[in-house]
């Protein structure tokens, strides 16, 4: 695939790309197995590390490089860890409570879901293994640590949900922005925003953001065939991240549950959600989320109102329903088609070149 056929090749050539695909990681639900399936194609596969420890992390990153000689991109998460709230977990349980009785389990405040800061230890990582590229989500980290990423010659990406966020980042030095449209499954990527309903959908954001400065702008939201990557182009992006298409391969880890609401759901059933985190995401909504969510400004700060969903998310699945795990989703979910994601991935680049070279005529 020549690259010089696609309309801008910013992101090409910053990170040496065959293809301006990049595929979202999305923390729990696949492995380096997606990832170097996606860099074998000649796009950008991303290893999501909240949820891992450093060693699990290096572990993941050398089976990476045992598939594939291709750059990739290793993502983290920049929240703050809260600060203790017994109160409003207390009153968070209480809310819970009549679905613990109904399902006869009982809270493990012993056992909390991990969802791991960028810090010194992920740094040390990052110096360690040198990833070709170093993506972050709410925001970026301390500047010390951010320094010391970038000596390490990764390219840095982080994304943007509002034209103000973009600017904080290209101010910070990244290398490019991803515009995280509403329509994106999973978190939010917000950071100076906290007002969940002022989310900007992919088309009025990815303009506005390619407006306003002067990195590559990578489209994210809403993507998962040709016409969205081909839209993403004349919106002014260098390039395209998605995410929920990539769920239907075989390389995701997720679970038959989840896969099977993929493929059953329509768009309409995608909601923003805080109610397994206590962050805004996009997901598949059941019935957790529509007898106490979607938003409740009741939740324990992120990440600790995961613990609560733990016990009853586990005993549900035993029983064969998914009405307590998080089915994370965008709205173009039905859009996505069971491939392997290295197929998946050479497919949606030569199809959106098919459609790009139709409009040009």
């Amino acid at each position: 695939m020549k690259r010089e056929r696609w309309p801008s090749r910013r992101l090409l050539d910053l990170l040496e790309l065959d293809v301006p695909i990049i595929q979202a990681p999305m923390a729990g639900a696949h492995d380096g197995k997606l990832t170097a399936a996606v860099c074998a194609a000649g796009g950008l596969g991303s290893l999501p590390c909240a949820m891992l420890s450093p060693d699990s992390a290096r572990e993941q990153v050398a089976r990476i490089r045992e598939a594939t000689n291709r750059g990739f991109a290793m993502n983290f998460f920049c929240h703050r860890l809260p600060t203790a709230d017994p109160g409003r977990e207390a009153k968070w349980g209480e809310r819970l409570a009549p679905f613990y009785r109904e399902l006869e389990v009982e809270f493990l405040k012993s056992s909390p879901v991990a969802r791991n800061p960028f810090d010194e230890s992920f740094c040390a990582l990052v110096e360690e293994v040198r990833p070709k590229v170093a993506s972050f989500h709410f925001g970026l980290p301390a500047d010390d640590l951010l320094q010391r990423v970038r000596k390490t010659g990764a390219r840095i990406l982080s994304s943007a949900t509002t034209v103000a966020e973009a600017r904080y980042l290209e101010a910070r030095g990244v290398d490019a922005v991803i515009a995280q449209g509403a329509e994106a499954g999973g978190h939010r990527g917000m950071f100076l925003a906290d007002d969940p309903a002022a989310q900007i959908g992919t088309l009025a954001l990815v303009p506005q953001i390619a407006d306003a400065v002067s990195v590559p702008v990578i489209a994210a939201g809403g993507i998962a065939d040709s016409r969205g990557i081909a839209a993403a182009f004349a919106l002014g992006a260098a390039g395209v991240q998605i995410g929920t298409a990539y769920l239907f391969t075989p390389e995701a880890r997720i679970s038959p549950l989840h896969r099977d609401a993929l493929r059953s759901a329509q768009a309409e059933d995608s909601v923003l959600t805080n109610v397994f985190t206590g962050r805004p995401a996009r997901g598949i909504k059941n019935r957790l989320v529509r007898e106490i969510g979607p938003l409740s400004p009741a939740t324990p700060a992120f990440p600790n109102a995961a613990n609560y969903v733990v016990p009853l998310r586990a005993k549900a699945e035993a029983q064969g329903s998914r009405e307590f795990t998080p089915l994370w989703s965008g709205q173009a979910g039905p859009l996505g088609r069971d491939m392997p994601a290295a197929e998946l991935t050479t497919r949606l680049a030569d199809e959106a070149l098919e459609r790009l070279n139709a409009l040009q005529g």
